[in-house]
């Protein structure tokens, strides 16, 4: 027990010593163990560090697009057999990813191959084998795209349990990987059919969601109008607020305008004109407003259905102020109205045009909205005057018409006796 006394003196005064500044006393110190590090240890350690920063190092700057600074840090592990087996391993990866998307796809490709062959048993394998499979669609291999994916599949049943969530993701995010090439290599009946299943797997909602949207999108690419209007409805009734929502719109009215029921394809595109999104979707909401409203509307103008493609037109004109947008719209909304002999209502569209490129200034820059708006006023009023020239003509000629309809005709010639 005396002896034991003498033992632990030295550590609470030792941290005393530290926390006040003063020195340990002689008797504390004697008794702490030294124990000599070896130089190979001192180096490992040493490495170990700098791989580490290396990595990070790489990461950051293939985040921030310095993909050949990127290049250099890995190549830097690579280059050198003094590193981890661990850490070149995950600077070959991370030089795989630097490269794919930098756009170095068959660097990329080169890399993963190199990797799967080298370490077949490492449990990153679907991880490479998944990215692998992007990187081969991205260069247009879409058969060798599909079988990575599908290896991506077999290969998390052969892992361990430890990370199952993980790898049930990984072989989830396969099958739509897999839906996603058959779409973009034009198989869509294929596509369709894998996004159906997928549909049915427990998802995370905005995947559903999105599975939901391309079998629609893919029945409609493969010809089956009717089954993507009845699944482009249901998408839109279970999933109102999905980010697809105003590009399923769009598909809707194009559709419904393809099988001829121009009455459904006025009323989806007139829904989606009056829909207004704030927050990150608002350009992704005003494209497609734009677009289906300006297909719909030129389409019904230029099949005489003017009634419809004024209705669109006139939805249009309210999705912005913008000049360059407003003015072509307007233009358009006067050119339906004088088809429908509906003067009083024309004439007032074209003059709008005319005054409000009267305020912009005097002399616009060649090839900028200014000066195609000028154009476009300089049309209006040549319609202005074709309109009172027609207007006048037609009023001459009804009181022609009606002066000669009116006058008494001249009495006919009296009947000659004929000789039998």
């Amino acid at each position: 027990g005396g002896r034991g006394g003498g033992r632990w003196a030295g550590g609470p005064a030792s941290i005393r010593a530290e926390e006040t500044g003063a020195p340990a006393p002689a008797a504390a110190v004697s008794h702490v163990p030294v124990t000599p590090v070896a130089p190979e240890a001192t180096l490992a350690t040493g490495y170990a560090a700098e791989a580490k920063g290396l990595l990070a190092l790489g990461a950051t700057l293939t985040e921030r697009n310095d993909y050949a600074a990127a290049e250099i840090a890995y190549r830097r592990i690579l280059s050198s057999t003094d590193f981890m087996q661990a850490d070149q391993m995950d600077a070959q990866i991370g030089l795989a990813r630097t490269y794919r998307l930098q756009g170095s796809l068959t660097k990329a490709a080169a890399i993963y191959e190199k990797y799967l062959k080298q370490f077949p048993d490492d449990s990153r394998v679907p991880d490479v084998l998944l990215d692998l499979g992007r990187t081969l669609r991205a260069m247009g291999a879409h058969r060798p795209a599909i079988a990575r994916f599908y290896n991506v599949i077999n290969s998390t049943l052969k892992l361990p349990t430890e990370g199952y969530e993980h790898y049930q993701l990984l072989a989830k995010t396969a099958q739509f990987e897999i839906a996603e090439t058959h779409f973009e290599s034009g198989n869509f009946a294929e596509a369709g059919k894998f996004f159906l299943r997928l549909r049915l797997l427990d998802l995370a909602p905005e995947d559903r969601a999105r599975a939901h949207f391309k079998s629609a999108y893919a029945l409609q690419l493969a010809g089956d109008p009717e089954g993507a209007v009845t699944t482009l409805r249901t998408f839109l009734d279970q999933w109102p607020q999905d980010v697809n929502v105003p590009e399923a719109r769009y598909l809707l009215a194009t559709t419904l305008r393809q099988l001829n029921r121009p009455e459904e394809a006025l009323t989806a595109t007139l829904e989606l004109l009056r829909d207004a999104q704030s927050g990150t979707d608002a350009r992704r909401w005003a494209y497609w407003q734009r677009r289906t409203g300006n297909q719909l509307a030129n389409d019904f103008f230029q099949a005489g259905d003017t009634r419809h493609a004024l209705a669109i037109y006139e939805g249009l004109s309210a999705l912005a102020t913008d000049p360059a947008w407003r003015l072509p719209i307007i233009y358009q909304i006067g050119l339906c109205h004088e088809r429908l002999r509906a003067l009083d209502r024309a004439r007032p569209a074209y003059q709008d045009i005319i005054d409000t490129v009267a305020r912009f200034p005097a002399a616009p820059a060649p090839g900028t909205a200014d000066e195609q708006s000028r154009d476009l006023a300089h049309m209006a009023a040549w319609r202005l005057t074709h309109m009172d020239w027609s207007d006048q003509t037609e009023r001459q000629l009804n009181t022609f018409f009606t002066t000669t309809t009116t006058t008494t005709p001249p009495a006919a010639p009296a009947a000659r006796a004929t000789t039998p």
